[in-house]
């Protein structure tokens, strides 16, 4: 991952923290202090697989996607990240060890990055901090659990209804292929269940 340039603003991050916690104007300034902006243009990499995540990314604006690719060179996207998430991959980021994932741009975005002991020691000092992290993992858990529940269990209509329930207005900015990809299904499948729902 390249090292990112000093953020000359926090304020999308400040709104979105205020909106889950009561943290103080001094709170803000910790972690305003402790933030990096990272600019990435269209298909540019936040994270290649095989790299070490090294950042807590927030997005600010845009939208990103974690993906693996497979032997035959076909990508299967794990999660979309746009304006309000989170991105990054959590499993390298707390055991320092290489990710499985690629995570890029799908369109021009913006990231405000957190250094991952900077991040630690934020949770550390910070209880407010700490809880809102916590009740932010705890989601992504359930999301995860309801996500393999709906792999197994619901019809392709279903799966798409659910993404547009999730990501609502995302499904017109990103390219079908993705949204299949993420769906687990093919773009044909997803273009019939599209016309349908019209």
């Amino acid at each position: 991952m390249h090292p990112p340039h000093p953020a000359p603003t926090f304020d999308v991050l400040a709104k979105y923290l205020l909106s889950k916690g009561d943290f103080t104007a001094d709170d803000l300034r910790h972690i305003q202090a402790a933030t990096l902006l990272r600019p990435l243009r269209k298909r540019q990499y936040l994270l290649h697989a095989g790299d070490v995540d090294m950042y807590h990314g927030f997005v600010a604006q845009g939208c990103l996607r974690t993906y693996t690719v497979d032997a035959k060179g076909g990508e299967h996207i794990i999660y979309f990240a746009p304006e309000n998430w989170w991105a990054g991959d959590q499993e390298s980021l707390a055991s320092g060890q290489p990710s499985r994932y690629n995570i890029d741009a799908i369109e021009d975005s913006t990231l405000l990055l957190i250094k991952r002991d900077d991040f630690v020691r934020l949770r550390q000092e910070l209880p407010v901090f700490n809880s809102v992290i916590n009740a932010i993992l705890y989601r992504g858990f359930m999301a995860s659990q309801t996500r393999i529940h709906a792999a197994i269990s619901y019809s392709a209509e279903e799966k798409y209804r659910e993404f547009l329930h999730h990501f609502p207005g995302l499904a017109l900015r990103i390219p079908q292929h993705m949204v299949a990809s993420y769906l687990g299904m093919t773009t044909e499948t997803l273009s019939r269940i599209r016309n349908r729902l019209k």
